[in-house]
């Protein structure tokens, strides 16, 4: 076993990244990163991505865009893809999160955007948390929350661990890992069997009612109770309360979208809100939380593989030919990679060069070893941050960049669609530049003369391409200390809530009906058995962020490094207590990690964060078993076993 794997406990400390001041180069395959100047680094990372087209073509390149740098960067970074790379090859860790509630929310209303603002929470009747633990994942939507609560709001929690967002629940409804469509089927059936649907919205701006009602007929409660584990009279709590409610907010997170049917997950939650008519109403919406501080914006502004920016098709032709006309270049009329892509094709060899700003994927992604072997293997890597992390320590060039929420003018969007000002108060450190700069050089060495005077240039530019944020100057997002997308009018005020159109009785204004999903239930990929009996799900803990590279150097009152976590009948079983080390083995890998009780663990389930991978890798555990309609990854879904250490080991 590896010193990386048995760490005693005094060393159970996160890696201190340290801040990028100065390139970094590396001379010959296997050798050290050395310092080098900007004039080198930058030569040296035009030369690969050069070299790489010459030999194989623009789509054996590719763009990972950064979900936590500014709205502006993203534009550029997909600029840069699809003008100087001519490519579509653009995607950021959206893919590993919330993909798939895109995807969902596309298919049913055409647009991807949560459909209510964090106010309309603190003014509803009801809040259904599925597969969310907000308290410690999305704090400051919580506190909009606890607001609702003290408004005589109820709140249902559905999610397979009693988290602390639970405690402060009405009902915590505890599903087995990979039962949400059941689940979500059951309370459908229940909601037309007890005859709560609302006809009249239902046969006005939906479509397929029929054959949904036909779909969930069989889930009946006994069955789901069976299933999901459930019991019958909580699931039909939870439908006649959701039904009854006047307005009614039902908010999902990772819970929902990290499994290989991750949208249609989202799907089946959405058919709720349809049938009850709680959407596009004030109060009444479907709110998936996004996680980093603008993964809504890197896809608002054209950073992933189908859509540009503004959330216009690639396959439109008029579309394409607005960005062609603005941009002086041709645009390939396919979508390009998503990030799930890109890792099969650089197993493949069919993806060679790849230019990383501000990702983390050696870590980030499912089965953790495979992607660093993929990411090694690559012919030219380019990594832009502001830490020397495990990804950038692969790299051929690393660029050292600025601190979006602290050294950069900009904007960014959050989960409500509201797109506020991010302004510089501190200088960069050392030779750290601006992400726009160093995308801007790259682009002249490869025959691209862009000239942005500031941030507010790019914006402005995006909002001539872009109709829903077109009203968004600059001056009046800080008149208005933002505005919620879409806002195409430069003197009105856009609405809270999208969608109101569903309930509009002029057929021309009320548009395209929303169709209901008709998902099927698909129990996870990687199966529990005698050899592999525990269920570990993955998830967030308060005191820490994603793989722990920005967190982890900040004391914290709450934090005591990653964990198995079991429930306490589990840790009987096994004959340990807190503290202890045990071996936790997957299909894919073994870590070693000391043991926590939680009581709101069941018997079989078993949770771990994936904030210490320098001290816990979790992801060797988790499988990469992909959503085929949004490519995100089951990391909420993998078989392990836990394996108790010997005496003299455990100790050692």
């Amino acid at each position: 076993m590896s010193t990386r794997d048995r760490r005693s406990d005094r060393d159970r400390t996160p890696v201190n990244y340290t801040r990028l001041t100065h390139p970094l180069v590396r001379d010959e395959r296997g050798g050290p990163l050395r310092r080098a100047s900007w004039d080198e680094a930058l030569a040296r990372a035009a030369d690969g991505f050069r070299r790489t087209r010459a030999a194989h073509g623009a789509d054996a390149f590719a763009m990972l865009s950064c979900a936590r740098a500014i709205n502006e960067m993203n534009y550029v970074a997909q600029k840069f893809t699809r003008v100087v790379m001519g490519t579509n090859n653009v995607d950021s860790c959206n893919r590993t999160c919330h993909a798939p509630s895109v995807a969902g929310l596309s298919a049913a209303f055409g647009s991807g955007g949560g459909t209510s603002s964090y106010e309309e929470v603190e003014h509803t009747d009801l809040v259904v948390m599925w597969g969310s633990n907000a308290r410690f994942a999305h704090p400051i939507f919580f506190q909009h929350v606890l607001k609702g609560i003290r408004h005589g709001a109820r709140m249902y929690a559905v999610d397979p661990r009693r988290t602390s967002t639970a405690e402060w629940a009405e009902s915590w409804l505890g599903p087995n890992v990979g039962t949400d469509i059941p689940l979500a089927h059951a309370v459908g059936r229940e909601i037309i069997h007890a005859g709560l649907v609302n006809r009249a919205f239902v046969e006005r701006a939906t479509t397929g009612f029929e054959a949904y009602a036909e779909l969930v007929e069989p889930w009946t409660l006994s069955l789901a109770e069976k299933v999901t584990g459930v019991p019958a009279a909580a699931i039909r709590d939870l439908a006649h309360a959701y039904a009854t409610a006047e307005r009614a907010q039902l908010c999902w997170t990772l819970g929902i979208t990290e499994h290989h049917n991750g949208t249609d997950n989202v799907r089946a939650l959405i058919n709720l809100s349809l049938l009850t008519g709680h959407v596009g109403r004030y109060g009444s919406g479907v709110q998936p939380l996004r996680g980093q501080n603008n993964v809504q914006g890197g896809g608002d502004m054209g950073a992933i593989p189908n859509r540009l920016p503004g959330f216009q098709d690639i396959l439109d032709a008029s579309s394409r030919i607005k960005f062609e006309r603005a941009w002086g270049t041709s645009i390939p009329p396919r979508y390009g990679m998503t990030l799930t892509d890109m890792f099969e094709a650089m197993e493949h060899g069919g993806l060679r060069a790849v230019y990383c700003i501000g990702e983390n994927p050696a870590q980030s992604e499912a089965d953790s070893g495979q992607a660093v072997r993929r990411l090694a293997a690559l012919d030219h890597l380019v990594v832009q941050d502001i830490f020397l992390t495990k990804t950038a320590e692969l790299a051929d060039v690393v660029l050292p960049a600025t601190a979006a929420w602290a050294e950069t003018d900009g904007t960014t969007t959050n989960s409500e669609r509201r797109v506020q000002r991010v302004r510089a108060a501190l200088a960069p450190p050392g030779e750290a530049r601006e992400d726009i700069d160093i995308l801007c050089a790259l682009a002249e060495l490869l025959g691209h003369d862009w000239k942005f005077a500031d941030s507010e240039s790019v914006w402005d530019e995006l909002r001539s391409l872009s109709p829903d944020h077109f009203g968004m100057t600059y001056s009046r997002l800080e008149e208005h200390q933002g505005l919620q997308w879409p806002c195409p009018d430069l003197d009105e005020l856009p609405s809270s809530f999208l969608h109101a159109r569903l309930w509009e009785t002029d057929p021309a204004r009320r548009g395209a009906p929303a169709p209901f999903g008709l998902v099927q239930h698909d129990p996870p990929v990687d199966l529990t058995d005698e050899a592999y009996p525990v269920r570990l799900t993955t998830g967030r803990r308060l005191d820490s962020y994603n793989t722990g590279v920005q967190s982890g150097s900040f004391a914290s009152p709450l934090r005591r490094g990653e964990y198995v976590e079991l429930c306490p009948e589990d840790a009987e079983a096994y004959g340990v207590v807190v503290g202890e080390e045990v071996r936790v083995a997957s299909r894919r890998g073994a870590v070693v990690a000391p043991v926590w009780v939680d009581p709101g663990l069941r018997p079989g389930l078993a949770f771990m964060t994936m904030h210490f991978p320098d001290e816990v890798d979790t992801n060797q555990l988790t499988i990469e078993a992909n959503c085929p309609i949004a490519g995100t990854a089951e990391f909420k879904a993998s078989a392990i076993r836990i394996e108790k250490l010997p005496a003299a080991s455990a100790s050692s």
